[in-house]
């Protein structure tokens, strides 16, 4: 198992793949954000519109690694009208998205339910 699949589980609800990074994602190396990248887009690349929900419920904290890959993610999908969605932020990483603007990029929702609803729509 790599090191960067230990740092994200990957499940499919219909269509919406949802990315649940551990908590500890703020430690995760440099290295493995093209492995981390790869691991969350390659089975989307099948995918006719590329839906992704990365739930942040229970990560407190990340960095720029992190905002990176989400970033990463989205310059892939959106062309291909795909839309990539936040949920269970805690207070520090919704902050953290505010100073960035990031949430004006992505939608965010309080529950992954939510945010599977919202791209069911």
């Amino acid at each position: 198992m790599s090191e960067a699949s230990q740092d994200f589980q990957i499940e499919w609800h219909g269509n919406t793949i949802v990315v649940i990074p551990s908590g500890d994602i703020e430690s995760m190396q440099w290295e493995l954000s093209e492995q981390a990248a790869t691991m969350i887009l390659e089975p989307l690349e099948k995918s006719e519109v590329p839906l992704i929900v990365f739930d942040l419920s229970q990560v407190n904290y990340f960095g720029s690694l992190f905002l990176s890959l989400l970033l990463r993610c989205h310059k892939r999908i959106r062309p291909r009208g795909g839309e990539l969605v936040l949920c269970g932020a805690s207070d520090t990483a919704n902050e953290l998205l505010q100073v960035t603007a990031l949430n004006t990029l992505w939608a965010i929702y309080d529950t992954r339910k939510e945010a599977l609803a919202a791209l069911d729509d």
